[in-house]
């Protein structure tokens, strides 16, 4: 999950066929090094654009748009000054369908497809495992999503998926 801090809209309720939407969001949790006794791991920062480029005809439009988001998480051994550390960024192009058909214009629900970069680096200072890596993987991950509109420029929303943190 994802939850906005600030998104904005551009003069718009419903998602439409021109809209502009930019938004910074905040996940906490996540896969990346959660069952380590000792660690402790940042907040997610995600940062994301999207413009309704296309008008499907229906109750909907899909959506263009990039992503990025940025996780970091350390590991005390607890018994000396030794630790690691791990960097995850992901950096992506997604597009989502905006469904349009609730009667509603505060709320924008919408699913689409994300595909981008994971990018890990790990460091270790311990001396019987000190080695730097860091790499690149492609990644395909779906969303799902709602923002609900204070006013015309500004909604909170929340996200499931894109891989980066739970909640």
């Amino acid at each position: 999950f994802t939850f906005i801090v600030m998104n904005s809209a551009f003069g718009q309720g419903h998602f439409e066929l021109g809209s502009n939407v930019i938004g910074a969001g905040i996940g906490v949790g996540g896969g990346y090094g959660s069952g380590f006794t000792y660690g402790t791991q940042s907040p997610a920062i995600n940062f994301q654009y999207e413009r309704g480029m296309w008008d499907l005809g229906g109750p909907g439009v899909l959506s263009l748009g990039a992503y990025v988001a940025f996780k970091t998480y350390s590991y005390d051994y607890g018994y000396s000054s030794y630790n690691s550390k791990w960097s995850y960024t992901i950096i992506g192009v997604r597009s989502a369908y905006h469904y349009n058909g609730i009667s509603s214009d505060k709320f924008d629900l919408y699913a689409g497809l994300m595909l981008g970069m994971k990018i890990v680096s790990y460091s270790d200072n311990n001396p019987d495992f000190n080695f730097d890596y860091s790499g690149s993987t492609m990644i395909i991950t779906g969303v799902l999503g709602a923002r609900y509109y204070f006013s015309d420029n500004f909604a909170g929303f929340v996200e499931l998926g894109n891989g980066i943190s739970l909640l």
